[in-house]
């Protein structure tokens, strides 16, 4: 299972197969840059802001074999680009492609229905959560009662800080309120986990997201006034 698709089930509603999209584009394309920097096929070249850092490929890494990742890696090697471009251009149609593959998978059923008889929607229940409670298992031992998280729960809780979305992500907070929560999800996106290769892709990816939610949520605003 790659990150993105860790982050599609947190955020997907197992009984309605509602999916929580907000900032979700950005979290996927940055999740796609963590996980090929992890696997050491690719450095980000910090230049100024994290967000304008170059994103390059390692021609000593061995190549990926997931088929997304294999397309993701591709578009990289194009040309030499930001961080901040790449979230947006890897997260293209990134959704519905994990949607389909875990469907494929049968974690996921896919569900057509309309609203008012006229609107299409698209819901995606679930049919197998075991793997996605496991994530969640690991979540909630990280975020909630102190245990260090792997370079793997370390890389979600990141995303899921950057996007606002680590509090929201478990089933039972056991009392904690939602600021410690938070609190917690912040020393774990910041603290020394990972080999440094790892830590700038997270912190270019990061701050691309941050760049690109402040941008489209000024848009929003500038189109509703």
């Amino acid at each position: 299972m790659l990150l993105a698709e860790d982050l599609i089930l947190l955020l997907l509603d197992d009984e309605t197969g509602k999916l929580d999209t907000t900032h979700l584009d950005p979290a996927l394309g940055g999740s796609i840059l963590i996980e090929l920097a992890a696997a050491d096929l690719l450095e980000v070249v910090r230049q100024g802001r994290w967000s304008q850092a170059k994103v390059r490929v390692l021609t000593d890494g061995r190549p990926p074999t997931d088929p997304l990742l294999v397309e993701s890696l591709q578009l990289i090697r194009e040309k030499e680009r930001t961080a901040q471009d790449l979230v947006g251009r890897l997260a293209k149609g990134l959704k519905d492609t994990l949607l389909a593959r875990l469907g494929e998978r049968g974690i996921v059923r896919h569900e057509e229905g309309r609203v008012l008889g006229i609107f299409p929607t698209n819901r995606w229940p679930a049919i197998d959560s075991s793997h996605e409670n496991d994530v969640r298992r690991q979540l909630e031992a990280a975020l909630l009662h102190g245990v260090t998280a792997d370079q793997r729960t370390a890389a979600l809780v990141s995303l899921l800080h950057a996007t606002g979305r680590a509090h929201k992500v478990l089933t039972d907070n056991h009392g904690l309120p939602d600021r410690q929560v938070k609190a917690r999800a912040k020393e774990i996106a910041e603290g020394d986990w990972a080999a440094k290769a790892v830590k700038d892709a997270i912190a270019a990816a990061n701050a691309a997201m941050m760049a690109t939610i402040t941008a489209t949520t000024a848009a929003a605003t500038s189109a509703s006034t």
